[in-house]
């Protein structure tokens, strides 16, 4: 196996859930990762039945209907999808 497949399986979710609030994922390796749902709008706009139905893939999540998909690698990163904003910060200007 290549140091490349290792990562790969290392970083695969293996169980995933959002709230109103954040997005949790536990990784292949035990890592708990979670984000505030605000960084990707669409989950965020949707309705909490549809934030449930979540498919796993080997480098990150489907949600199949809103056809939105987050990498683990993004989540890694702390890359927000393109128009997420803070509400918090909204709120104080």
């Amino acid at each position: 196996m290549t140091m490349l497949q290792i990562e790969i399986e290392d970083t695969r979710p293996v169980s995933a859930e959002c709230d109103s609030e954040h997005l949790r994922v536990t990784l292949a390796d035990g890592r708990e990762l979670s984000v505030p749902l605000w960084w990707y709008p669409r989950l965020a706009q949707a309705a909490a039945a549809q934030r449930q139905v979540i498919e796993l893939m080997p480098m990150g999540l489907h949600w199949p209907e809103i056809d939105e998909d987050v990498s683990i690698v993004s989540m890694l990163r702390g890359h927000k999808a393109p128009g997420a904003s803070d509400p918090q910060r909204a709120k104080q200007t």
